[in-house]
């Protein structure tokens, strides 16, 4: 099975109001002490890692098409030295849809990236502007098109769900943007993350979410309308055609091993959990100091791993298979799932059964929350 890494570049032009990544601005960044700290870390990886070549590489931050195309050459360089890539390997770069980071676009794709997370968030200039964006619409419809040109797959982002939003205002939105032929869409609602400026908005009242009905309804026309596109949803938020679906998130969403790089990075390999340090300084400190950024690495307990398995495979259309899960962490189906529970949301629509395979409906989509809450044992979420 291929390996996926993960590659964290932490730094931003501007910090938004509902993020809440690990994100830094910085009035600048010393790229060559960045570049070694990242390869030696990766080095430090692929040694405790070792094994199985690349099948996905994932930039992410942050803004990575912030970063210069040498340095993602470079890091890919190493990557392919260190692990080896398999054949058709997916590499994705996370970026902002601005006309400065547009015109690195060839440059990044020369350096290898070949598929590109474009982060344009809504496709009306009154929304970017509240959600704090620093590129216009018509700014990230010219760098849809040069991306397009570019690379070979494409993927972009948008937020729904919005204070006051109609089910008009979304619906023509998102027919603007399936009218774009991309093979991939992200489509999330707004959360109100802890510790982001919408946070402290929400708490001195001046920000009111949209109503939970009315989002199960925008959320259920969003199922309609990219599934009549041919990009139904194949994880609660994210759609594509057949055979685009994103392979690194997919080996997150089937709970696989993946090496995690970078500040904050989290990473999953052998049983073990790895976390990096969150801030840049102390990543470089670490990094200089000890060869790697890790700040923590924990053996996970087998009943912690299925349960972890499960509330992430169940996001996915595909569901989960509880044999598959049995045999890998040594645990018995009713110690996975609560068999009671699981028939009677069966019989109300919530959840469907395919043999040894579980999975939650359409209809049971926008509670997925309260489903998983109900379905996975008490005593697995206990140990």
């Amino acid at each position: 099975m291929a390996r996926a890494l993960y590659i964290h570049w932490p730094f931003c032009a501007k910090k938004c109001p509902y993020c809440d990544f690990n994100s830094h601005v910085r009035e600048s960044v010393d790229v060559a002490r960045w570049q070694a700290a990242l390869i030696a870390d990766m080095r430090a990886e692929a040694a405790a890692a070792g094994g199985e070549k690349l099948g996905s590489i994932f930039f992410g931050g942050g803004t990575p098409s912030l970063m210069p195309p040498a340095l993602v050459a470079a890091l890919l360089e190493e990557a392919e030295t260190l692990w080896g890539f398999a054949p058709e390997i997916e590499i994705t770069l996370e970026a902002n849809p601005s006309s400065v980071e547009a015109a690195n676009f060839a440059r990044l794709a020369d350096a290898g990236i070949n598929r590109v997370s474009l982060g344009v968030q809504s496709l009306d200039d009154t929304i970017l502007r509240w959600l704090g964006r620093l590129h216009g619409a018509d700014e990230a419809m010219r760098a849809l098109e040069t991306a397009q040109a570019h690379f070979a797959r494409l993927s972009f982002d948008l937020i729904y769900a919005l204070p006051e939003q109609t089910s008009a205002a979304w619906k023509s939105e998102l027919a603007r943007a399936l009218a774009f032929g991309t093979s991939h869409l992200s489509l999330y609602q707004l959360t109100i993350e802890p510790g982001t400026r919408f946070a402290s908005d929400f708490r001195r009242g001046l920000l009111t979410p949209l109503g939970d009905d009315e989002a199960a309804d925008l959320f259920a026309m969003t199922q309609d309308m990219t599934r009549a596109a041919g990009l139904p949803a194949y994880e609660t938020s994210n759609h594509a055609r057949s055979g685009e679906e994103s392979r690194h998130n997919l080996t997150y969403w089937r709970y696989q091993d993946y090496a995690g790089i970078g500040p904050g990075a989290h990473g999953r390999r052998g049983g073990f959990a790895t976390v990096r340090h969150r801030k840049p300084e102390n990543f470089l400190r670490a990094v200089e100091e000890r060869g790697h950024g890790i700040v923590e690495q924990r053996r996970l307990p087998a009943p912690e791993q299925a349960s972890e398995a499960l509330l992430m495979g169940l996001r996915l259309a595909e569901g989960v298979d509880l044999a598959v899960l049995e045999n890998r962490f040594g645990i018995e189906r009713k110690a996975l799932i609560d068999e009671g529970k699981l028939r009677h949301l069966e019989q109300i629509g919530m959840v469907w059964r395919n043999g040894a395979r579980v999975g939650v409906t359409g209809a049971g989509a926008p509670l997925l929350d309260a489903v998983l809450g109900e379905l996975v044992a008490g005593e697995l979420v206990q140990a």
